[in-house]
């Protein structure tokens, strides 16, 4: 399930890119498929193990040639092991809401993307998670440790992202039927993912992605512009410094 348009980013053969909080690699997987050589980058241990099982099963599979993983590393997004300017394409996906200093991150992904390269940052939306901290404080930290660390507006992500030297150059809402879930399993508990009512909304889900029938994909173009999960901010590194 992507949250980000691919069809946004410019990726073809030979374009670096860089997952960065690639989770179990989704986004990666994604690129790598369009002929990108992508680096995933992950501060878990754990993340990073299954996807790079998962990119020796894709290489095996022939979906993917060797050449098309550059790595799948451990590493922190305020302290990136990267030359300047090294990516062309940048994307962080439901990454920036657990970082307590996510000006800084936001820093290094923007001093790692080349002049005239492409960024894209999703975090969760605010009206939908505004909802969610409020039905439960098991839901973000510091109840949860790792948890989501604050509740973003798009005016707040947009300034900061512009801050890090990079020009807004459009946005969009995704995974609208995701709310509704998140919000019943924060009202019964976010643990409790085998509750009833919870664990029927899962299958809902996942039916959704296996099969993507039109009723659901109506659904989603309706619903996501006003309750999307996610917010999906693009933009791009000019030649010459933003003025600030």
């Amino acid at each position: 399930m992507l949250t980000v348009r691919f069809e946004q980013l410019p990726i073809g053969e030979g374009t670096l890119f860089l997952d960065a909080g690639a989770g179990f690699g989704r986004h990666a997987y994604e690129a790598a498929r369009r002929g990108a050589r992508v680096v995933a980058l992950d501060y878990a241990e754990a993340e990073t193990t299954t996807t790079r099982a998962t990119f020796a099963a894709m290489f095996e599979a022939g979906e993917i040639t060797a050449d098309q993983l550059a790595g799948v590393m451990r590493g922190d997004a305020t302290r990136l092991p990267f030359r300047d300017g090294s990516f062309d394409v940048i994307v962080t996906s439901e990454v920036l809401e657990h970082i307590q200093n996510d000006v800084a991150a936001l820093a290094e992904l923007s001093r790692v993307l080349k002049p005239g390269g492409t960024f894209a940052a999703t975090v969760p939306s605010w009206f939908p998670e505004k909802i969610n901290w409020m039905l439960s404080d098991e839901y973000h930290a510091p109840f949860v440790e790792g948890g989501h660390v604050r509740i973003y507006s798009a005016t707040e992500l947009r300034a900061k992202v512009r801050a890090a030297g990079l020009a807004v150059i459009g946005s969009h809402r995704s995974h609208g039927l995701h709310s509704p879930y998140w919000w019943l399993r924060c009202a019964v508990g976010p643990t409790r993912e085998g509750h009833p009512l919870v664990a029927r909304y899962k299958k809902l889900l996942e039916w959704d992605i296996i099969k993507r029938p039109v009723i659901t994909r109506v659904l989603e173009k309706v619903l996501a512009p006003a309750i999307g999960k996610s917010y999906v901010l693009y933009a791009h590194k000019p030649h010459e410094s933003i003025k600030r």
